[in-house]
């Protein structure tokens, strides 16, 4: 069992920063995935930014070059820092992840993000 705890999300006009934080109850060199993913009203969810199985960071599109994901090995954390930011980043944010050798995926509660215009 994983359990998640985010923070950080509330509310920023255009053009602000945000960062949110998802700390884990397990160690993050048991887990292989660990991530964000978004989902806005009437959307679906939608991959934001991860640490993948594969060793690689990966970032949806339309995050590119304005959000960066980090992690802090001795916090079990993993950050989510988000600039520049636009009406259209309005939703709510989930952190997931996976252990190592195992094929459930463990989600947080969700921490709404709204920009104002």
């Amino acid at each position: 069992q994983v359990q998640l705890e985010e923070s950080g999300g509330g509310l920023v006009q255009a053009g602000g920063s945000l960062r949110l934080s998802c700390a884990s109850s397990l160690s993050l060199s048991n887990i292989n995935f660990m991530g964000w993913y978004r989902q806005a009203p009437g959307k679906q969810r939608e991959l934001v930014a991860a640490f993948t199985s594969s060793g690689i960071t990966d970032y949806g599109d339309s995050v590119k070059g304005r959000f960066t994901i980090v992690r802090d090995n001795a916090k079990n954390t993993v950050y989510l820092q988000m600039n520049s930011l636009k009406p259209e980043d309005t939703a709510v944010y989930y952190c997931k992840a996976k252990r190592i050798g195992r094929l459930t995926d463990y989600w947080g509660q969700g921490t709404q993000v709204t920009v104002s215009s």
